[in-house]
């Protein structure tokens, strides 16, 4: 099979009921989805399958989710299709995370610890900070860049396909929707979200995964994995547990990543994940290559079928 790198969603792909179905045809993907509930908020479970969807959303219960049920995925595709070695990992955000635990780099129930803390902090630092993400399209990093120096933002995500995304103080979003229009850029489009991820007012937040990172056993991943601030795999245990932090507050340089993955060989994605965000990224950065997105049961059977063997 050409060679593959797995995919993992970052936050704001989630959706309520995903894992059900994954949960109801293998027993070991039904053990993700229950691990460590003494970790996670009482009703965590009763959410991700009937929601509300606002509860979901909140950072503390949809970081979790999309960790669980990406390794759910990554279980169910080991099961059916043993041949498969991915070549890399690579994770948007929080998926970042997951890709990790699936490379080896930490065992499922030490990536869910950081994970669940990530989320708690990550959501105390949008009640303290109010926030606001702007995703700007059509435009490039240098334009990116002097529209958040104008306004007092940061550049949160260099996402591929003209896509940049800016975080900054929620008083100041009008400034940065002025200073895109006059920068010439396309679209500016406020972001639904809880605050601004990826800049400097989640700093407590990495204060504290600082803390839970420190607690943690790092291992050598068995395949590379991108780290989202590097845009390019973490070398050594020092530079996971850096890049890791780093992102919180850092930005995610992801069309980086996903280039360089194709430099080093890469010739498929697969993105394990609700949506098909990244495979929407895939196509826009790199369109000669091949990626699918597999979401639900139906999803990955449909892969798994036409991957080769």
């Amino acid at each position: 099979m050409e060679p593959t790198a797995l995919l993992f969603s970052g936050q704001g792909a989630q959706r309520v009921g995903m894992g059900t179905d994954l949960a109801s045809i293998s027993p070991a993907a039904n053990a993700i989805l229950h691990l460590c509930p003494e970790l996670l908020p009482h009703d965590f479970l009763q959410v991700l399958k009937t929601g509300p969807e606002e509860t979901l959303t909140r950072t503390s219960y949809c970081q979790p989710a999309l960790y669980l049920h990406g390794l759910a995925l990554w279980q169910i595709l080991r099961e059916r299709r043993p041949d498969i070695t991915p070549t890399a990992t690579a994770g948007l955000s929080l998926g970042e995370f997951t890709a990790h635990a699936a490379a080896g780099t930490f065992s499922p129930e030490d990536g869910l610890r950081l994970v669940a803390r990530r989320g708690t902090l990550m959501e105390e630092a949008c009640a303290k900070n109010q926030g606001a993400m702007l995703a700007l399209l059509g435009t490039d990093e240098t334009i990116a860049s002097a529209v958040a120096s104008a306004s007092g933002w940061e550049v949160a995500n260099l996402n591929g396909g003209g896509q940049v995304v800016l975080s900054g103080p929620a008083e100041k979003l009008a400034a940065a929707q002025n200073a895109a229009k006059a920068a010439g850029v396309k679209r500016a489009i406020p972001l639904k979200v809880a605050g601004a991820y990826h800049s400097s007012l989640m700093q407590s937040a990495r204060e504290g995964l600082a803390l839970a990172l420190r607690e943690t056993k790092i291992l050598t991943p068995a395949i590379p994995v991108a780290a989202n601030f590097l845009g390019r795999p973490a070398q050594n245990e020092t530079e996971i547990r850096s890049s890791l932090l780093d992102q919180v507050t850092g930005t995610v340089r992801w069309e980086t990543c996903l280039r360089q993955l194709a430099d080093c060989g890469v010739r498929r994605f697969l993105e394990l994940g609700p949506g098909g965000v990244l495979t929407a990224l895939v196509k826009k950065t790199l369109p000669d290559l091949s990626c699918a997105s597999a979401g639900t049961l139906a999803e990955l059977e449909k892969v798994i079928h036409e991957l080769p063997l």
